[in-house]
């Protein structure tokens, strides 16, 4: 069996991996690319640890990124060495030698909050920077959630007590259109194709991990959209948008607010998919959500890669 049989296996046996982590994910978001793992394995062929990547080249540069719209990767342990910094730090050595030998360019993944991997590539020479989620882990009482959301988030909802929410009443296609129509309109593009969210629409409602969540005025006219995916402890809140026109209208609170009533139907937790944008992040605050910090590590292997990217990012700035 190769690497990515094996880790496919492995993973089908694990209580729980994160959804961003599993075979079917990385199937639809690395569709047209390659994606493999490494494994870290005890002295009997037992993996204790896997580090499932995305390997991408340009020029003769290969390197190795996060898949698109996949908030965490990296290594991911068994439930026996996950509390055991001393076997945590065997496996993430074992990774690192196999890292060492794929002749890479560069290497960046962000890694899953408390992750003791973190510091144990820290300690193998990796960078680390710190990055923040925002979550709301107890929905238990919605009353309580609400009365956690800021006050002009409160005076939002009271302006779409008119409006209504649909499950699924459109299709990923209509999303992705309602989508790019709305950017558009401001200005801006869709980051990511139609056909990547077909793709990955359609691998999730196989499994029954997504839904289209969508609030609409009396007509049926669609204010506000979000694609949601889960798994089983959290609901992440991946693709939101909404009608610049009717942002007075309260529908883009109000979406915040069914999509957390859905996670906890499901008795998951709700995570926003947080952004290191201030602005976004000002926004999921006024939820009653709480930062959760996490790391990106990353290493470069070849110094002239740092150099390939700076003038890359130069190029898009002179050309916006």
């Amino acid at each position: 069996m190769t690497n990515k049989e094996r880790y496919i296996e492995w993973a089908g046996e694990q209580e729980y991996i994160p959804i961003s982590m599993t075979p079917w994910w990385l199937d639809a978001v690395c569709a047209g690319k390659e994606w493999n793992a490494l494994l870290a394995e005890d002295e009997d062929g037992n993996i204790l640890g896997a580090m499932p990547y995305l390997l991408r080249k340009r020029a003769w540069f290969k390197y190795i990124v996060m898949p698109q719209m996949s908030q965490t990767g990296g290594i991911w342990v068994t439930a026996e060495v996950t509390a055991d910094r001393w076997k945590t730090a065997e496996v993430c050595r074992k990774i690192k030698e196999q890292l060492d030998k794929m002749g890479l360019a560069y290497y960046y993944q962000q890694y899953l909050p408390g992750s003791l991997c973190v510091d144990a590539m820290r300690a193998l020479g990796f960078k680390a920077h710190e990055r923040v989620t925002y979550r709301v882990e107890d929905l238990s009482d919605l009353n309580k959630v609400i009365e956690s959301f800021s006050k002009n988030k409160r005076r939002q909802l009271q302006k779409a007590l008119a409006l209504h929410v649909e499950h699924d009443k459109i299709e990923a296609e209509q999303f992705f259109q309602l989508h790019q129509q709305w950017l558009q309109a401001r200005g801006r593009k869709v980051s990511y194709s139609r056909e990547f969210l077909l793709v990955l629409e359609r691998k999730a409602r196989r499994l029954k991990q997504c839904e289209i969540l969508t609030i609409c005025n009396a007509d049926g006219q669609v204010y506000a959209a979000a694609f949601l995916v889960w798994d089983k402890n959290y609901l992440y809140y991946l693709v939101p948008t909404y009608d610049h026109a009717f942002a007075e209208s309260g529908a883009s609170a109000l979406l915040v607010l069914e999509a957390m009533k859905l996670a906890r139907e499901k008795h998951v937790h709700f995570d926003f998919e947080g952004s290191m944008d201030r602005g976004i992040a000002k926004h999921y605050k006024q939820f009653g959500s709480l930062p959760v910090t996490y790391f990106s590590v990353e290493r470069y292997y070849k110094p002239i890669f740092r150099l390939a990217v700076w003038f890359q990012k130069l190029r898009e700035w002179q050309f916006r």
